[in-house]
């Protein structure tokens, strides 16, 4: 399984809760903590929106290296028929 969050998601994520933290204390528990408290789930969005992004896209490369597997196999496969067509054509030509 692959990790989708990377160092600067964590780092963010670490900052931003000491930061919270940190105006807790200084600014207490008054008016401006709801202003805290945005800022602090909109980073949280931000990470979540991106840890989506991350699985979503590896679902997607997925996918298409499916997609290409198949059509490769197709090509194979035409390859195989378009040279069975040209020794039935002509059986004695090497």
């Amino acid at each position: 399984m692959r990790v989708h969050l990377d160092f600067g998601s964590i780092a963010v994520m670490i900052i931003t809760v000491i930061l919270f933290i940190l105006a807790l204390f200084v600014k207490g528990f008054t008016h401006d903590l709801f202003l805290e408290a945005g800022i602090f789930l909109v980073s949280a969005k931000i990470i979540i929106m991106a840890y989506r992004n991350g699985i979503a896209s590896n679902r997607i490369e997925h996918k298409l290296d499916e997609i290409l597997a198949v059509l490769d196999g197709l090509e194979k496969q035409e390859e195989v028929s378009q040279q069975d067509k040209g020794r039935r054509q002509h059986p004695g030509e090497k």
